[in-house]
């Protein structure tokens, strides 16, 4: 036998191979979680508070699942100093909640309620001592029913209401607010709310619907300028938008493809053209002419719609795909907003929804980090001098409580850890490509009623027990601080 070793049984030569580089975010980029107060606040009828669209929706038969209502939620109400806590514990930058406007004001117009406005100040106050900084969302779907009786989105005069909502609270809340964002997801306001029916307030009317698409659009702009009159030219404007990643089922076919633009003139163009180009887009108005003739816009609008972003924020989930519908047989719906008989696609009855490959989550939705990369670059190609910032993303999942040996709680969400960790790399590979994006906000902070899914949803990287209302923080949370904490993206089993 030969006295020299072979490769197999001679001792492993040292790697020269180095390690792969974690990514590493900039020193300034701000990383915060999300929450929205119908979601969260409960104190339904406490504090001054009047009754907004979701209250009288949430309280009809049949609306939500298993008949839930926010009327608890998470009790954040009179817990909000607990949930600093966490979210100073969680090494956070910036906490980005919803302002109940039927909280502050509880018919919409008349009279503010002082003990609403002290319960927001207080809970800024808290952040602020915390090292956070406040991100406020100033209408996150819960309207007043007030102002819905008088016709809701649908009439021009709640959009005039909602500037002089956002001159008070820019008045009471003043600078220590870093970002006042106005809207969240006007599309699901006007499309869901107004066209399919899954939100609140539940109508079905496709005019009306694009009646609130414009004034959304008009409420937007009226409270930027709102703000900057109360606080300067310097206030930090925002509004968010759930822009859609839309595939074409067959790449190869123009009629395909030409779902993919009607599609993107409803759910992306109908608001970043006005809002950032001063006009609606000429196919979406060709496309709904048989539905409406927009004489809704007036002239002057598009001027007061088009206002400085100091951040445009983007919520992303998952991705879409779409085909032409010939009328043969019936049609796939497979968009992941709810089950209903009209459609939130207005004017469109040509295209169809096909079913995206897996996996998914707990909500059906596709989980495509890939998604998140594409449609950064996408808007900042179309606005590079636009900054963004990630203002929602995370995922539902069936999470299960263990309890460790010590006697500890615990919630293993490996997937939901997972998905995190894939779709922060997706966002810091579009830095890498280009994109000016400020931020990233975890959707959720706590498990919350989840609106027509009401409490069985499950989005927290905190878990909510709605039995005792006691938190307890799932591996997410811990792996999301060591995120927070460091700016350096953690390996996924690094909990």
């Amino acid at each position: 036998m030969s006295t020299v070793a072979t490769r197999q049984d001679a001792d492993p030569a040292p790697s020269t191979a180095q390690p792969p580089a974690r990514r590493a975010f900039p020193t300034d980029f701000l990383w915060g979680s999300a929450t929205a107060a119908y979601q969260i606040e409960g104190a339904a009828a406490e504090g001054g508070r009047g009754p907004s669209i979701w209250d009288t929706y949430s309280h009809t038969p049949g609306r939500t699942l298993n008949g839930d209502t926010g009327d608890v939620a998470d009790d954040h109400y009179h817990r909000w100093a607990e949930d600093v806590q966490h979210i100073k514990e969680l090494g956070l930058g910036a906490y980005r909640f919803s302002i109940s406007w039927s909280r502050v004001q509880p018919g919409g117009t008349g009279e503010f309620n002082p003990e609403g406005i002290a319960f927001y100040s207080r809970l800024v106050d808290a952040l602020l001592e915390a090292g956070v900084k406040p991100v406020v969302t100033l209408y996150h779907w819960d309207l007043p029913q007030e102002l819905e009786d008088r016709g809701g989105w649908a009439n021009r005069e709640t959009a005039s209401a909602f500037a002089e909502y956002a001159r008070r609270m820019a008045r009471e809340l003043g600078d220590r607010i870093d970002v006042w964002t106005t809207l969240n997801e006007p599309w699901c306001s006007a499309y869901l709310g107004y066209g399919s029916g899954v939100h609140a307030p539940g109508r079905t009317e496709p005019v009306a619907a694009l009646a609130a698409v414009h004034h959304l659009n008009l409420a937007h702009g009226l409270a930027c300028r709102a703000i900057r009159d109360e606080l300067g030219e310097d206030a930090k404007t925002s509004v968010t938008l759930n822009l859609h990643v839309i595939r074409p089922d067959d790449p190869t076919s123009d009629a395909d493809l030409d779902a993919v633009r009607k599609i993107d003139a409803l759910a992306n163009r109908a608001f970043l053209g006005p809002l950032l180009d001063g006009a609606y887009p000429a196919d979406l108005l060709a496309d709904t002419a048989h539905v409406s003739d927009w004489s809704f816009v007036q002239d002057g609008d598009l001027e007061l719609v088009r206002q400085p972003l100091s951040i445009l924020g983007v919520n992303y989930y998952s991705t879409v795909r779409v085909r032409h519908f010939a009328g043969n047989g019936e049609r796939s719906e497979s968009d992941g907003h709810g089950a209903s008989s009209h459609s939130p696609w207005i004017g469109v009855d040509d295209v169809e929804f096909v079913q995206q490959p897996g996996p998914y989550t707990a909500m059906g939705w596709n989980i495509e980090p890939a998604g998140m990369t594409e449609l950064l670059l996408s808007v900042h190609q179309a606005y590079p001098d636009q900054p963004l910032m990630v203002t929602e993303n995370g995922a539902a999942f069936d999470d299960e409580v263990s309890v460790d040996a010590d006697g500890t709680a615990r919630v293993h969400d490996d997937r939901r850890v997972a998905y995190l960790h894939d779709h922060i790399d997706a966002v810091g590979a579009a830095i890498d490509a280009g994109a000016d994006v400020r931020g990233y906000f975890a959707w959720s902070l706590l498990d919350n009623f989840e609106w027509g899914y009401g409490y069985d949803r499950r989005f927290g990287i905190i878990r909510v027990d709605y039995d005792t209302l006691e938190r307890t923080w799932k591996d997410s949370a811990h792996w999301y601080r060591r995120l927070a904490t460091t700016s350096v993206l953690p390996g996924v089993d690094e909990v």
